[in-house]
């Protein structure tokens, strides 16, 4: 009998009444040793429970492996969350949207462009059995039968809102039960429209998600199951941003009178989220409704917590409500966490991105990145065009999802897959000109139809109607930090073959320094060069820049990049993820436990150019201006 059993009404735990007082926190988004710092500031706001989901695609980057170490480290994070006296509520997917790079689903499984995702396709949930035979063995002395913290476990994610094929639901109940998973079973969906009838499962425990309305929601939820414990799985009291859009709140009295009038009703409640983090590295999901929008950097989600850690208005005001419906700890709640003083960060040297160290696989037509077998970051492609003149690049089936286009190095144009551009004006100055396609893969689609949609170059192009062919195209190994005294620079006698004037926004204009220059005339594994920043610069990108500063005592900060333009940053070989002076994030988040007492490194991939030689270390986020 599992732990966690139900009544007609409720819930009990080991025999005795309970109401489970759940909050979201991804172990992926918050830096490991920040963990139990974040555990016991959920107890302290009188959450009993916490919960998080599981992400496939980076536990599982290849088939047949399995990661759990570092920020992956789940046994850790539930031995931290069983020392806090809190339960867990594990939702392994295997999809789980999260606003997640592809819904947590692998790049792998798309290799086949005939598998029906989220099916019950053999080619699929044969895939999930082989990753749930490698995850589940490790984590089963977690589960409360076994004397451990988690209480019960989702199947999929918000089905209902993507399909009704109960077979597979059924499929991966099974998948869970007859490998040892005890505990009780759960399911979450919308309460509009279809999504509890087609995403739920006898047997199951139907469960809702929602962030207001919240009579109507337990209505429609108490409707489609008329006896069980009425539970919100998701209460949303914020929201998730993207690029180019505004930074999302919920204003914390409405929020938290919300949560008021959901435990009145006698409803346990998942606080989503409860500690947001961040999305670091190239871990952010996208949307495509009407157009393709990626997610930001941070994932603050306007939560309790802040993204670093500190308590906000909705914890101070949510700590409320919960002790007018269950005992709250009598003790102090956490001041906010030291920050760094600010700090100006002086970037002394630059290595050109273009050309690329290592070899490229030829092919007739540009290979996408999944044919090329990369999960994430940059693709670049190289050509010549036969024929000089002015006309029309067109890029058959668009890009995926970002491409910056130049022609013997100068930048010629910039196509976005937001904005479904497929066609770029050029000017081929000479026969036999240089054309590189350099091409960022902005977040794979977490919700909806277009998961599993390719990343790269995504078709042929062509020239004035011609075809270009024999493409010389290079994965870019950049999911680890480039080592300062390796990144690839043109040989130390040809001109930086991207030089120019800044660039800003998504300006495409720039002046190259030669047009003729072989840029590859390097061999591959040469020793490279980092050309000194001179005093006052503006150059064009993109290209890798370092510097380094002094800490006394590691703390947390913000990355702030005024005079860039768009990339991505580490610290201390840590990749803190994508910033963009499109905004709205204006800062990315520095975890304290990245920096060490002395010198530490800087290291930006510009992708356009800046009009500064600084970076800045702050005390205070900038996540943008709130709208709608």
């Amino acid at each position: 009998m599992p732990a966690l059993a139900t009544t007609s009404d409720g819930f009990l735990l080991h025999g005795d009444p309970f109401r489970i007082l759940s909050g979201a926190m991804h172990y992926f988004r918050v830096h490991p040793d920040q963990w139990a710092d974040r555990l016991r500031k959920a107890r302290l706001m009188g959450l009993n429970t916490v919960e998080t989901y599981l992400p496939w695609n980076l536990h599982q980057p290849e088939p047949g492996t399995l990661v759990l170490d570092g920020l992956l480290d789940l046994p850790r994070f539930l031995r931290l969350a069983a020392d806090e006296g809190l339960h867990v509520l594990l939702r392994p997917g295997p999809f789980i949207c999260a606003e997640w790079d592809g819904g947590g689903l692998p790049h792998w499984l798309t290799t086949d462009p005939d598998i029906r995702l989220r099916t019950s396709d053999p080619r699929f949930t044969d895939a999930v059995d082989r990753y749930l035979d490698l995850l589940l063995p490790p984590l089963l002395p977690y589960m409360a039968a076994s004397g451990g913290p988690v209480i019960a476990v989702q199947v999929e994610n918000e089905y209902g809102a993507y399909g009704d094929d109960v077979a597979y639901l059924k499929h991966i109940e099974h998948a869970l039960r007859s490998r040892g998973v005890e505990e009780l079973l759960f399911t979450c969906d919308q309460t509009a429209g279809d999504h509890l009838r087609n995403g739920t499962l006898p047997g199951v425990l139907a469960t809702g998600t929602f962030g207001s309305r919240v009579e109507e929601s337990l209505r429609r939820l108490r409707e489609a199951q008329p006896e069980g414990p009425l539970m919100c799985s998701e209460f949303w009291i914020g929201w998730f941003d993207h690029w180019g859009g505004p930074h999302h709140g919920r204003d914390a009295e409405d929020a938290a009178a919300d949560l008021d009038r959901l435990l009145s009703a006698g409803a346990s409640v998942n606080i989503y989220m409860f500690h947001g983090g961040t999305n670091f590295g190239y871990t952010n999901g996208a949307n495509h409704h009407h157009a393709y929008v990626p997610t930001v950097t941070s994932y603050d989600y306007d939560a309790p917590l802040t993204e670093s850690g500190d308590p906000g208005p909705k914890y101070h005001a949510f700590r409320e409500v919960i002790a007018r419906h269950a005992p709250v700890p009598d003790e102090p709640v956490p001041a906010p966490s030291p920050k760094l003083p600010p700090t100006t960060v002086r970037l002394t040297h630059r290595s050109p991105l273009i050309p690329p160290a290592g070899r490229p696989v030829r092919a007739k037509d540009p290979l996408s990145a999944d044919d090329m077998g990369r999960r994430s970051g940059y693709m670049l492609y190289r050509t010549t065009v036969p024929t000089p003149g002015d006309g029309l690049l067109h890029f058959a089936g668009g890009v995926g999802d970002r491409a910056q286009v130049f022609l013997d190095g100068a930048p010629a144009g910039v196509l976005e897959r937001e904005r479904y551009e497929e066609t770029l004006p050029v000017h081929v100055p000479r026969a036999g000109a240089v054309l590189d396609v350099l091409v960022e893969n902005m977040g794979r689609v977490n919700y909806g139809p277009r998961i599993g949609v390719p990343k790269g170059l995504l078709g042929p192009v062509t020239f004035l109607g011609r075809p270009l062919q024999d493409w010389d195209c290079h994965a870019l190994p950049l999911d680890d930090a480039p080592s300062v005294t390796t990144l690839t620079a043109p040989h130390p006698t040809a001109p930086h073959p991207t030089s120019g004037t800044a660039t800003s926004g998504t300006a495409t204009s720039g002046t190259a320094t030669s047009g003729t220059a072989d840029p590859e005339s390097a061999p591959p594994g040469s020793p490279t060069s980092r050309i000194p920043v001179p005093e006052a610069f503006a150059f064009a990108g993109p290209a890798f820049h370092h510097g380094t500063f002094d800490v006394s005592t590691p703390a947390d900060a913000f990355l702030s990049l005024p005079g860039w333009t768009k990339g991505q940053a580490w610290i201390n070989g840590f990749h803190l993820g994508r910033y963009w002076n499109r905004g709205p994030q204006r800062t990315l988040y520095v975890p304290g436990p990245v920096l060490r007492r002395g010198a530490n490194d800087l290291v930006l991939l510009e992708l356009h150019g800046a009009t500064t030689s600084e970076a800045r270390l702050t005390d205070v986020p900038d996540l943008g201006p709130t709208g709608p």
